[in-house]
């Protein structure tokens, strides 16, 4: 069960070592300028390899979803970035149960962003949790872990990347030994626990009256999805790669010019656009944008 492109590598070593009887993944959702219906990259890859694709909008919901999946008579279920909630009543179908394979060190960024938060609060290590399931939001007991630094220059692609190999590696390591019930699991500490909200398009302002440190980790964290903006005038500034610098000295939210970078200066520093979009055109380095801009100096 699984939707993004972390779930790919995961399905990938699954599908190699043994018997997927199906994948159960979210419906096609409308992208790009004509909304056409995009297969998710869990969907691209099974039906590229055969395997049955199971597509319920709301599980919890659909009955005829849950007979299908118990047809399947699936000895386990095995999560990564599917993007519902299982209740109780899927996650008593299968007799080993249904694991987990979350981007994150369990109990700290339980929910649905948690690759995200761990760059958005300036985590110096992240990593992978497997754990058995319960009705819960991540709240089943861990079976293993394993961590991994998060690099000042991370994105929530690069870590997703990352966690993605790690969450495989570790996933097919501990499988043959919780199969055979030799894996004990070590209940969550709640009183530990944080929680990663779901990432709205909103998200993505850049406000210049927040620190800079903040604002650096925000266009990390969300890239690329749903990327971070600035607003000029009536304009947007879709900001894809910026470096920190020491402040300028201009006021807060000012424009401005260095090195042929356009550069806003923010609380504690100034942040240089490295490479930026205007809508509805391709990404740009900044140098290009100002290029074709005469009136990037001011304040916001």
């Amino acid at each position: 069960m699984g939707s993004p492109q972390f779930s790919v590598p995961i399905l990938s070593a699954l599908h190699e070592q043994g018997d997927v009887v199906a994948v159960v993944t979210q419906p096609d959702k409308p992208a790009g300028r004509g909304n056409k219906l995009v297969a998710c990259a869990v969907k691209e890859y099974a039906l590229a390899h055969a395997i049955p694709v199971l597509e319920p909008r709301r599980l919890r919901k659909e009955p005829e979803s849950m007979d299908a999946l118990k047809r399947l008579k699936a000895d386990l279920f095995i999560v990564a970035a599917y993007g519902q909630i299982l209740p109780q009543s899927v996650l008593d179908i299968p007799p080993y149960g249904c694991i987990n394979v979350h981007a994150s060190l369990l109990p700290r960024w339980r929910g649905a962003s948690p690759i995200q938060a761990a760059i958005l609060h300036g985590d110096a290590e992240s990593g992978v949790t497997i754990m058995k399931m319960d009705a819960g939001m991540d709240t089943g007991p861990i079976i293993q872990k394993a961590s991994i630094p998060v690099t000042d220059d991370e994105t929530a692609e690069s870590l997703s990347q990352k966690l993605s190999e790690l969450g495989k590696k570790l996933l097919l390591e501990i499988l043959p030994d919780f199969l055979a019930g030799r894996m004990e699991c070590t209940p969550q500490d709640d009183e530990e626990a944080t929680y990663a909200p779901l990432i709205k398009k909103e998200d993505g302002f850049l406000d210049p009256a927040q620190p800079i440190e903040i604002l650096g980790r925000k266009i990390r964290a969300l890239n690329p999805w749903p990327g971070t903006y600035f607003e000029w005038g009536e304009r947007v500034l879709k900001v894809l790669e910026a470096d920190i610098l020491p402040s300028q000295g201009k006021s807060t939210g000012r424009r401005g010019i260095l090195q042929k970078f356009p550069t806003i200066d923010c609380i504690g520093g100034t942040l240089m656009l490295k490479k930026v979009q205007l809508p509805g055109k391709n990404v740009m380095s900044g140098k290009d944008f100002l290029n074709g801009v005469r009136d990037w100096e001011g304040p916001c």
